[in-house]
């Protein structure tokens, strides 16, 4: 299956893993879906996640285990795909934003590598404006 935008589409699996409550979704695995993976768990909204290949595919998968609370809340109540590959959005250190006042994060495609936008403010760099998690 070709997809014109694989993040919007990772994005789009967690989304409806989630309101699904499923414990963990299969992605198409990619050195960025990864390295958003890694900052979901860095954060706190994924509980962990793992590149699985199969000997027959040629494209490894990253299963992404999902968080819930005890009372089976899941801890990622959203997420929003910011740049979109037909309308590239780039910001500067100062305009890094806070997400639901500091509750969710921005991820941001900088030239130190794929981070959130607390670290990225932390760091003095911007760059592409990812995703939005809450």
């Amino acid at each position: 299956m070709n997809v014109s935008d694989p993040i919007a589409d990772m994005l789009t699996r967690i989304r409806n893993a989630v309101a699904s409550h499923h414990e963990s979704v299969a992605i198409p695995a990619s050195k960025m879906k990864v390295a958003i993976a890694r900052v979901l768990k860095e954060e706190g909204f994924i509980r962990d996640f793992e590149v699985v290949g199969d000997e027959g595919k040629a494209q490894p998968d990253l299963k992404v285990k999902l968080g819930y609370t005890t009372s089976r809340q899941p801890v990622l109540n959203g997420l929003r795909r910011v740049s979109k590959p037909g309308l590239r959005v780039y910001v500067q250190r100062r305009e890094i934003p806070r997400v639901y006042g500091g509750l969710g994060i921005a991820i941001v495609s900088t030239p130190k590598g794929i981070m959130s936008g607390k670290e990225a403010r932390r760091q003095e760099v911007g760059g592409e404006l990812l995703c939005y998690v809450w």
